[in-house]
């Protein structure tokens, strides 16, 4: 008999992807579907997209996965799912969409929100969290929703993120992983569960209450089987178990092998991460709370550069069209062709600094980018390479405040996303943090990690360890150039720790002027 796989979804922001893992990490099939349109914006900053867009990719997918594969399908044991966060759906009583998906990437802010009582407003005054607290309130799409179009939230049934929406399509069971609930939503991350109704933090969710909120699992058990109709559109056998396993963010860093306390995952995707697995429970900043990992019992604290690698994007389109157009013409990524010429700038890029805050945060309410140092001497490359190092010397900040809280040393990175496969980013960020980088024998990470953790549910592996020295590799090494790090460390300690204390009140008084 063959041995058993797992087909594995991975519903990301850019694309989807179906693949088909065995038990020793190798994918033997992928099918991706690079979306067109990831969203659409009814006004600047919004981002939504229809529910069933979703659905139809990791259909259409799955329908190509299974031609490739031919009587390999028939191996298939299980089927997980792994979706992008915080991305939030309304259903009615039956489940239906009343409204298209707010993607994680919608920056509209609720307004008009009813005053916090009076005792919570003074406390949160004496902790110095009024700004940021109120930050997350008129972030949180259920807010916005609920005062902007009342009719919708009054028929609103539940409040899901997409994973639970997509269980459902596929078992027809209305669940989700606790390691999916990541996001604007009442969720106690260290007990793995929603906020109690007298939790003091529920009045940031205004009126979403208990009864709007799906059923919870942990990851690893048995969320459904297959229903028939997802059977007959997307060519999956009815009958096969939904594991649960977590987000997106989650299973790359299982995927990664960083399970052990002196391992962290950089994720260099449209959001750049730094992350880490601890059985203590730890906030990575104060009030801002660690994740529930993949691993029962396991924690990911982690620090987010929301705009992340997308400013590499956002730079290609701006600044790119040489490169881009040179790229079509030879085949190639535009990509390939500018981290080639990212050997032209030594470290530091000639005195040129990247602050990449571009979206406030509970920590930064008044956070805006900058960049400063600006020459005679600089060019287009200079400020490709400093994104990228200004990225990388946000996730060194928050990893060491990281280290610091928890009383952790990290002594190997890991790296996945879009940037690693770029063996010149890589160097750049093992001279940055003076680690060793290592790349695995995939960039599909996360469909490792989710992957594993079904093979370990079902018993093919006694632990997540055993899993992880079954199916994760490491193919590239790192290691930094000593001469190097002592540049970036000289810059990250001495301009650019410094450059958002000395900026924040002008962000502030640039948001009073535009506002």
């Amino acid at each position: 008999m063959s041995e058993p796989l797992i087909l594995t979804f991975d519903m990301g922001t850019q694309s989807a992807r179906a693949l088909l893992v065995n038990p020793k990490g190798m994918i033997l099939y992928k099918a991706q579907k690079i979306y067109e349109r990831p969203y659409y914006s009814k006004q600047p900053g919004w981002a939504e997209q229809r529910p069933d867009f979703y659905w139809e990719s990791l259909c259409e997918t799955s329908l190509s996965l299974k031609e490739q594969a031919g009587p390999l399908w028939n191996s298939i044991s299980a089927v997980t799912c792994s979706t992008i966060r915080d991305t939030c759906l309304c259903l009615d009583k039956q489940h239906n969409p009343l409204r298209d998906v707010i993607l994680w990437l919608d920056s509209r802010k609720a307004e008009g929100l009813p005053p916090l009582p009076g005792f919570i407003d003074a406390f949160l005054k004496i902790i110095r969290m009024s700004e940021g607290v109120e930050l997350q309130r008129r972030a949180s799409a259920c807010n916005w929703i609920a005062a902007n179009e009342r009719d919708i939230w009054d028929r609103t049934g539940k409040f899901v993120f997409i994973s639970a929406w997509l269980i459902y399509k596929l078992c027809g069971n209305l669940i989700d992983s606790n390691a999916s609930i990541i996001g604007h939503i009442p969720f106690d991350s260290k007990n793995r569960t929603w906020m109690r109704s007298n939790d003091i933090r529920r009045f940031i969710w205004g009126d979403l209450g208990p009864d709007k909120l799906c059923s919870l699992a942990e990851p690893g058990s048995v969320l459904g089987t297959i229903i028939p109709q997802c059977a007959g559109e997307t060519g999956i056998p009815a009958g096969l178990p939904l594991i649960a396993t977590g987000s997106d963010k989650g299973c790359e860093t299982l995927g990664l092998s960083c399970l052990s306390g002196d391992k962290a995952a950089l994720s260099f995707g449209t959001t750049a991460t730094v992350q880490f697995s601890t059985q203590k429970y730890m906030e990575p900043l104060p009030f801002m709370p660690a994740y529930p990992a993949v691993v029962k019992d396991y924690y990911n604290p982690e620090i987010e550069i929301y705009r992340g690698y997308w400013l590499l994007s956002w730079f290609k389109r701006e600044f790119a069209a040489k490169e881009t157009a040179e790229a079509a013409r030879m085949g190639v990524s535009a990509e390939q062709l500018l981290n080639e010429r990212l050997k032209e700038i030594g470290p530091g890029c000639d005195g040129l600094v990247l602050q990449p805050y571009f979206t406030p945060g509970i920590d930064m309410p008044h956070a805006k980018g900058a960049a400063i140092g600006f020459s005679d001497v600089h060019t287009r490359i200079h400020l490709y390479r400093a994104i990228i190092e200004g990225i990388n010397f946000a996730l060194m900040e928050g990893l060491r405040n990281m280290e610091k809280r928890g009383g952790i040393k990290i002594r190997e990175l890991y790296v996945a996303g879009g940037g690693s496969k770029s063996e010149e980013i890589c160097r750049i960020t093992a001279s940055m943090f003076g680690l060793p980088v290592y790349r695995i024998q995939t960039y599909e990470a996360t469909g490792i990690g989710s992957s594993l953790a079904a093979f370990t549910a079902q018993g093919f592996f006694s632990s997540y360890e055993e899993g992880i020295r079954e199916m994760v590799h490491i193919k590239d090494e790192f290691l930094p150039s000593r001469e190097d790090h002592e540049v970036y460390e000289a810059i990250y300690e001495r301009i650019f720790k410094k450059i958002f204390d000395k900026l924040s009140p002008l962000y502030g008084e640039i948001n009073d002027i535009v506002r």
